[in-house]
């Protein structure tokens, strides 16, 4: 499609302003570029239209604009997930829709489309819940839940798209369907876990947990014994309970002056962990570690849960970075050694890390809903910091010549929420198994034909080999 002219659509954009409570802006406006901007800094996007929600009727007024005018339609909440980016199209934003609830009676929270786990996280711990929320409380609630969510409970309690009781989600025809196992179900199986292609999440409920402490930290020993430290790390988690988990780092401290002068240009290798039973088995479980060798740094403790982003200390404001991950068949000291060869310094990555999943995870049957690699313990996450183009050509060349290495001891899937950009776009179909990916096709089919939805996860309209068996499969599908 070629490029449209601001000017060319100025009348529909008049009349779209007129029909919704939030605002909509196109290039050259004061807000445009704001409203447009991903979180990570090294992607940007520039969308014919962005529209500012307020509620899911500006959603639908957005989708109908978009389809009377041909346009794709994108989402952006807090920017974290970027994909494609959203040029030449309908940008909803739904950072304005920020309502949270919580009920304590039924350890529930309704969440609009813009929040971030911080708001809900304070909210919930109130009455001593706590959401399944990720390593930092600045990212959106929805998008990380859509793509699973593995956060420091996840081995007691699951994926965050384990734990939804219902999305209330716009459909590409600007329906506002309520999307629960018990309505709309199959949409409700694709959504826990397999991305935002078939319409836009307005808002949904999640279930809360009784978790206000934890007994949680990082130990930091020197890099020169990381190969020790992860040995000991794999005896560890060997007979884990499911209250810890837990993770393996090696991290590259950036020498910039944000960074504690003691750590500033200096690498370590890392054990991160959260335990959420009682405070005194945490500290039996951490006598492993100390007994053993005394770290450079110990802050392991007991924290509110409200201290969650201690843990990981990811950073909060707008960054350029590069990511990617990879599942792990195990972890051995095969893996160890390649993870200390492309970390060494001077490296293009920042940080390497293992985490611990199963436990709760795994135990969900497989095909209860469209999150799939259930069955991987562990995955691999690297991560650069990328301030120009050529970081991040380095970066990305490290990371492909890593992922080979790691060839032998990788499942060859991929968990969607560790990928940026065109690999998130171009891996889509690793992230689940044949049949999920199948079937996800079906349902776009059925909820977006038009594949106006395309800037989320890579799924595309199932081919039609004939329109009476995509009609056949969607049968069958809804009757299941």
């Amino acid at each position: 499609m070629e490029m449209v002219n601001s000017s060319q659509i100025l009348s529909s954009v008049e009349t779209l302003q007129s029909r919704i409570k939030g605002s909509v802006l196109i290039p050259g406006d004061a807000d445009y570029a704001k409203a447009s901007q991903p979180w990570n800094l090294s992607h940007s996007q520039h969308p014919a239209v962005v529209v500012m929600a307020k509620n899911a009727k500006d959603v639908a007024e957005a989708i109908h604009f978009a389809d009377d005018n041909d346009f794709g339609v994108a989402i952006l909440a807090t920017g974290h997930g970027v994909s494609l980016a959203a040029d030449n199209a309908v940008l909803i934003n739904t950072s304005p829709m920020q309502a949270v609830r919580i009920d304590p009676v039924t350890k529930s929270a309704w969440v609009e489309a813009g929040v971030k786990w911080g708001s809900v996280l304070e909210k919930a711990q109130v009455f001593g819940l706590a959401p399944l929320l990720g390593s930092t409380t600045d990212v959106g609630v929805v998008g990380y839940t859509l793509g699973g969510g593995m956060g420091w409970l996840a081995r007691k309690y699951g994926l965050s798209a384990d734990s939804v009781n219902f999305f209330e989600m716009v459909t590409a025809d600007g329906r506002i369907l309520h999307v629960s196992q018990s309505e709309n179900s199959d949409l409700f199986w694709a959504l826990c876990g397999g991305g935002g292609s078939f319409g836009v999440i307005t808002g949904m409920e999640i279930k809360l947990y009784a978790v206000d402490t934890v007994y949680a930290g990082n130990l930091l020993y020197p890099a020169q014994i990381a190969k020790e430290v992860f040995v000991h790390y794999k005896e560890w988690i060997a007979n884990a309970p499911d209250e810890l988990t837990s993770s393996i780092s090696i991290m590259n401290f950036p020498p910039v002056p944000a960074v504690p002068e003691f750590l500033r240009g200096k690498s370590f290798a890392i054990v991160r962990g959260c335990y959420s039973g009682t405070i005194e088995k945490g500290e039996e479980l951490l006598k492993w570690w100390r007994e053993w060798q005394a770290p450079v740094i110990d802050d392991f403790k007991a924290i509110p849960f409200t201290m969650a982003d201690v843990i990981s200390n990811d950073p909060v404001d707008p960054v350029p970075d590069h990511s990617s991950a990879v599942w792990l068949r195990e972890i051995n000291e095969d893996v160890f050694d390649l993870m200390i060869k492309y970390t060494t310094m001077p490296s293009a990555l920042t940080i390497v890390e293992v985490r611990h999943a199963g436990g709760a995870i795994a135990r969900v049957k497989p095909g209860t809903n469209a999150y799939g690699n259930r069955d991987a313990n562990h995955i691999l996450h690297m991560l650069a910091f990328v301030p120009g183009p050529e970081a991040m050509q380095a970066a990305r060349t490290t990371v492909t010549a890593f992922k080979h290495d790691l060839q032998p001891y990788t499942t060859g899937g991929v968990y969607i929420n560790f990928l940026v950009g065109e690999e998130k776009w171009e891996q889509t179909k690793r992230a689940f198994s044949a049949e999920t990916y199948q079937r996800l096709q079906v349902l776009k089919a059925k909820y977006d034909g038009k594949n106006r939805f395309r800037y989320s996860f890579n799924i595309p309209v199932a081919a039609k080999e004939g329109s009476s068996s995509v009609l056949d499969s969607i049968n069958k599908l809804s009757e299941n």
